[in-house]
């Protein structure tokens, strides 16, 4: 876990806020600040909003200050939050796990994650398709969007998941071993592909996510404790406010937004983050109005959850109905 303090990346970007406030008017009655400790995964298709909405100043015209706590992948995010560390998060599909297990109350979506989850393969290795997987190990981070995916792939393509060895642990490990030759097979999100490419020229992609959307789609979006969703209903509003106006500035102008967030993923190329833009489904938030009130956004949330609790053996989990609160987007967003 990294956990921005008060240093000069944290002050430029607050910087960046404060002048893009400065662009609007000030509003009549002075917005109450509310500091809120937002753990989040530093990939495109969960953290762009956030990056999005502090540089234009969205989150502080909404007198919203984030304590930003960096993590690696999206159960490690959930077990801080557990611990009463986070007030909220933004994740990927784990959130269709971990709030099916009562572990939070989701309240947005950020967006569908298309083509984030990829397999890769060695055909030094012995893999230059799926049925050469059988017997074989993959390495992945289970429990999260890259785990759905590789189940879904390996079915489609009538290999039964039985048939291969699943090797468990951060992303960052499994694409490490995978590099290393120690497994043929890595199951990743977005940007892990980038450091495959650059180190193994003759790594090949076999599918990504992409091939089984719209019938299987993955949300990645936000979720609060649940003593803090059940105190500050409110804060979450404008929460809500504030992701609205960056995320419909990243619909309308997605190569200005990815070029201007580009400075926050280190030696990331523009065309990489203009590859995870494209990986990721963005609604403007008067679609996404419509998903939440038609029970789109419940449906492939929940679909999404019975493959987590199906895996783990949970008979009881919460239904996504339950766990996923469209009313306050849908009472909040004009």
């Amino acid at each position: 876990m990294n956990i921005c303090g008060l240093n000069r990346r944290q002050l430029l970007r607050h910087g960046a806020a404060l002048a893009a406030a400065s662009m609007h008017a000030a509003p009549a009655i002075a917005q109450a600040r509310s500091r809120i400790r937002l753990g989040y995964l530093h990939v495109v298709a969960v953290d762009g909003h956030i990056w999005t909405g502090l540089d234009r100043g969205s989150f502080d015209r909404e007198g919203i200050d984030f304590e930003l706590h960096e993590f690696n992948t999206g159960p490690e995010v959930f077990e801080a939050m557990a611990r009463g560390e986070l007030d909220v998060l933004s994740a990927g599909g784990v959130i269709s796990n971990y709030l099916a297990l009562g572990r939070g109350r989701g309240f947005l979506i950020n967006d569908i994650e298309v083509a984030t989850a990829q397999l890769w393969v060695r055909p030094t290795l012995g893999v230059k398709g799926m049925a050469d997987l059988r017997g074989k190990r993959i390495a992945t981070t289970m429990k999260t969007t890259a785990h759905i995916f590789l189940d879904r792939a390996l079915r489609a393509n009538n290999v039964n998941p039985s048939e291969v060895e699943i090797v468990n642990g951060s992303m960052a490990a499994a694409v490490k071993a995978f590099i290393a030759g120690e497994v043929p097979a890595v199951a990743l999100w977005m940007p892990f592909n980038i450091a495959v490419r650059d180190a193994l020229p003759d790594a090949v992609k076999l599918v990504d996510a992409s091939a089984f959307y719209p019938q299987s789609a993955v949300l990645g979006g936000w979720a609060a404790r649940m003593d803090f969703y059940a105190a500050n209903r409110e804060v979450l509003a404008r929460i809500i406010r504030a992701w609205a106006e960056a995320n419909d500035h990243m619909v309308r102008n997605p190569a200005a937004a990815a070029e201007a967030i580009q400075t926050h993923y280190g030696q990331s190329r523009p065309a990489d983050i203009a590859e995870a833009f494209k990986a990721q489904k963005l609604y403007s938030s008067r679609e996404w109005k419509r998903l939440y009130s038609d029970g789109t956004v419940v449906k492939w949330l929940q679909q999404v959850s019975d493959f987590f609790m199906t895996d783990a053996g949970v008979t009881t989990p919460v239904r996504a109905a339950d766990y996923f609160d469209t009313q306050l987007y849908l009472a909040t967003v004009a």
